[in-house]
């Protein structure tokens, strides 16, 4: 019983601190989105990563990082419209 104490609390600590590993109650939307900011800020914070995209892209490095931006604050979109019961 001890044992299964211990995790629960060190599994709400960690949630606690990386706000990104989520909890019971996060929904799909949530969690899709976290996972898509975090990856746009990932790639933006990497400037060898970025260079990348932007060759493939055939764009100048600025303005990627500038779409990555937008992208990021926007997110996956609009939550789901949730049904009232």
């Amino acid at each position: 019983m001890a044992d299964k104490l211990r995790t629960l609390q060190q599994l709400e600590s960690l949630q606690a601190k990386y706000v990104g590993t989520g909890h019971a109650d996060t929904t799909r939307h949530e969690w899709t989105n976290t996972i898509v900011r975090d990856s746009y800020a990932s790639y933006i914070g990497h400037p060898a990563l970025l260079s990348y995209m932007s060759l493939g892209m055939g764009e100048p490095k600025e303005v990627v990082r500038g779409q990555f931006i937008e992208k990021m604050v926007r997110g996956v979109g609009n939550p789901p419209v949730k049904e009232e019961d």
